[in-house]
């Protein structure tokens, strides 16, 4: 995988982890560069630590299925791509009116505006659940013989900086720009999984 592939696959798979951070963002009154690095270090971590765990895993199969492991790689990114799609079409509901509202997307609350809280015990459930999808990706790359430290080091990095970047997007423009990240990090997926199995076929 080049280093142009892997970019592109850290946006793609950085782009859960944005639409999460511009619902923090919309919370927030004001947003700091020390708040927007607190959510961006969280997602970031995650981010990379989960594909090491899917890598680590994967590493005990790949002699075994490795003439099929093209497929393996468009099946699983091709799935997560399609997952993330799928989800940006959800509507998103504000039943119990309670604030921060994550993912709910109403800013204003019956009491006063109160920002989405950063304390470990919140944000990282959240980094997990939008993290989840980068273990299969660690899985890919067992396959692929990628080197996973580079990797998910990029990935990491890549995920912090768009992170920090959703935050002050959720702050100024509310909302608008969450869907369509979700649509873009997911068609890049599948792509990917495309271009990886069409290189092994045709050994482009």
């Amino acid at each position: 995988m080049t280093g142009i592939e892997l970019f592109l696959l850290a946006v793609g798979l950085s782009m859960d982890a944005f639409a999460v951070a511009i619902t923090i963002g919309l919370t927030m009154a004001k947003v700091s560069i020390k708040k927007a690095l607190i959510v961006g270090l969280y997602f970031g971590f995650f981010q990379a630590g989960m594909p090491i765990i899917g890598y680590t895993v994967a590493r005990q199969f790949t002699a075994q299925i490795a003439r099929y492991d093209h497929w393996v790689v468009f099946a699983l990114l091709s799935v997560l791509g399609v997952k993330m799609i799928w989800g940006s079409f959800k509507k998103e509901s504000c039943s119990d009116r309670t604030c921060p509202a994550i993912p709910c997307i109403d800013r204003k609350c019956p009491n006063g505006r109160q920002e989405a809280d950063l304390k470990p015990e919140k944000m990282i459930p959240l980094a997990l659940a939008t993290s989840i999808d980068a273990m299969a990706v660690g899985v890919s790359f067992a396959f692929l013989q990628v080197y996973i430290l580079p990797a998910v080091s990029l990935i990491g990095l890549i995920t912090l900086i768009i992170s920090m970047v959703g935050v002050k997007i959720g702050n100024i423009f509310g909302s608008r720009f969450k869907s369509k990240a979700e649509i873009a990090g997911g068609g890049i997926l599948v792509l990917m999984g495309l271009w990886v199995l069409l290189a092994h076929l045709f050994g482009l």
